[in-house]
């Protein structure tokens, strides 16, 4: 991934020919600051992250630049099999450690 968090942010804001007057607005913050994300002078917080998410309807994994899938659902389901992986390799090695023990004991 070659994008910035302003790259991305300006460029979401582009495709959909929507000013920043508009979108700052929307975004319940000034213009001047919209100005400054977007040309990385300074860092949001995570409550316009937030906001940015849901306005765009993008994932914020997308908007800080950690995936190239901007569903948000997408990553929300990759999160969910990964935990479900991890779950289960955890259950698999329980279950190992429970029959080592029964095996200590006979």
């Amino acid at each position: 991934m070659n994008r910035t968090f302003p790259e991305t942010l300006s460029v979401l804001r582009r495709e959909r020919n929507i000013s920043q007057r508009t979108a700052a607005a929307a975004l319940n913050i000034s213009q001047a600051l919209l100005s400054h994300y977007e040309n990385g002078a300074r860092e949001p917080g995570l409550d316009f992250v937030r906001r940015a998410c849901d306005y765009y309807g993008v994932s914020a994994d997308y908007l800080l630049c950690r995936s190239e899938n901007p569903d948000s659902t997408a990553s929300a389901a990759a999160a969910a099999r990964a935990f479900l992986a991890n779950l289960r390799s955890l259950t698999d090695k329980a279950e190992m450690a429970l029959e080592a023990l029964e095996e200590e004991k006979v």
